[in-house]
């Protein structure tokens, strides 16, 4: 009975830790081509769904103020994107304050804006609001909500920025004011969505001949670089590439690009791992044993070190001078023996949405095994990977968000 509920355990776990169902991008919008239509600006004082923010079929219930102080206060994260203007006026940092969710949506808009009005950028005027200057029951408390113009203040454009917020995927917009729209999303406990972790089809991995070879055109069986510890310290080893968890060449998803001081780029989707060191560091230095945890990629900040490949079988630590978000074609998830891969010269997990690269690679322990009796685990084609299919009721049954990407694991998914 034991063994029986730790593998149920064990399989749920491999589901979870796999991207699934909306494949690598959360939510809405991240996973669908840019339309080609025509859009539609939205009408002053007109709102995109035509009903109330606070029913289920817009943003959601209000849950309550956020404060500071409050422990739900880790539910919010600042946004630093340089594409976006934060107006600030309370000096405090709180307009950047907001929910994973919201962050997300927001980051694509301002890709949009960008692509539609060259030269100009999406400009936030409110966001958190931590001093009661909102209505009674204000998303806005919660780090759900942001007020937008562009950065130009031309209000002739507004109309149409509040179609791209639609488009961008907020889950409510309104054009509240002649000078400002108001958009606002789910709660992240409550949104129907499910991230995984994903590279770009344009990322480079290297060969054991020497080589290199974009993602997409990678296949199982072939060795590419890789950690060979998850600590850093033991070193770089060519590793077999067991399958693929989700492989879709044709889709856009949205990127989170780490620059480091010494050249590499690395871009992937917002829940994956990758590894950092646990603090600021000393760029160039090998990595000793604990230098380095693995935290998302939305979460991944400048000052923190990643490690970066020298040759093929060197590494050192180099610091994150920026990171970006930009948009991206394909969407490529390889599952390797040791659970890591050097992409791009930056080393990286092959997982997304838990919290910790142990436990997600304890978790695919049964592919592994597979792969070793028969010598093959599957995922060659396009698609999500088959044991990610199959464990996706036991997942649901087994396990709770807590350990989970904000936008991994929803409650009532899909």
């Amino acid at each position: 009975m034991l063994l029986s509920t730790l593998v149920t355990y064990l399989l749920g776990c491999a589901f979870l830790l796999s991207p699934v169902s909306e494949g690598c991008g959360p939510g809405r919008g991240y996973g669908k081509r840019r339309s080609t239509r025509k859009l539609v600006p939205i009408a002053y004082k007109q709102f995109s769904p035509n009903v109330a923010e606070k029913t289920l079929g817009a943003s959601g219930r209000y849950e309550g103020k956020i404060t500071r102080n409050s422990e739900r206060f880790k539910e919010l994260t600042p946004n630093y994107n340089p594409d976006i203007i934060f107006k600030d006026e309370e000096n405090t940092g709180a307009d950047r304050m907001m929910t994973q969710r919201c962050k997300d949506k927001l980051n694509s808009l301002a890709i949009s804006v960008m692509n539609l009005w060259p030269g100009v950028r999406l400009r936030v005027t409110e966001g958190w609001d931590e001093d009661g200057h909102h209505s009674e029951e204000s998303l806005h408390y919660e780090g759900r909500a942001v007020d937008i113009t562009t950065s130009d203040r031309d209000r002739n454009k507004y109309a149409m920025l509040a179609r791209l917020a639609v488009e961008a995927g907020f889950d409510w917009v309104y054009y509240e004011s002649k000078a400002h729209i108001h958009c606002s999303v789910k709660s992240d406990h409550s949104v129907a969505a499910k991230s995984g972790g994903c590279f770009p089809g344009e990322a480079l991995v290297t060969l054991e001949s020497g080589g290199t070879k974009s993602i997409s055109d990678l296949r199982p069986g072939e060795r590419v670089l890789a950690l060979a510890g998850s600590d850093g310290a033991a070193g770089l080893v060519y590793s077999e590439v067991l399958a693929f968890l989700d492989r879709d060449p044709s889709t856009w998803k949205l990127f989170y690009t780490l620059h480091t001081r010494a050249g590499p780029r690395l871009s992937l989707t917002a829940a994956h791992l990758l590894f950092v060191s646990e603090g600021n560091c000393s760029e160039g230095a090998e990595p000793s044993q604990g230098t380095l945890k693995t935290v998302y990629a939305s979460h991944a900040s400048p000052g923190q070190c990643v490690l970066v490949s020298q040759g093929h079988g060197a590494a050192f630590l180099s610091q994150i001078t920026r990171v970006a978000v930009r948009e991206g074609r394909g969407a490529f998830a390889p599952l390797t023996q040791q659970g890591t891969l050097v992409v791009d010269h930056v080393a990286a997990s092959c997982y997304a949405v838990v919290d910790q690269h142990s436990l997600a690679h304890w978790a695919f322990w049964p592919l592994r095994l597979l792969h070793g009796w028969t010598g093959a685990a599957g995922g060659h084609g396009d698609g999500i990977h088959w044991y990610s299919r199959i464990l996706h009721w036991l997942g649901r049954k087994v396990l709770d968000s807590g350990r989970f990407h904000p936008l991994g694991v929803a409650q009532g998914a899909r």
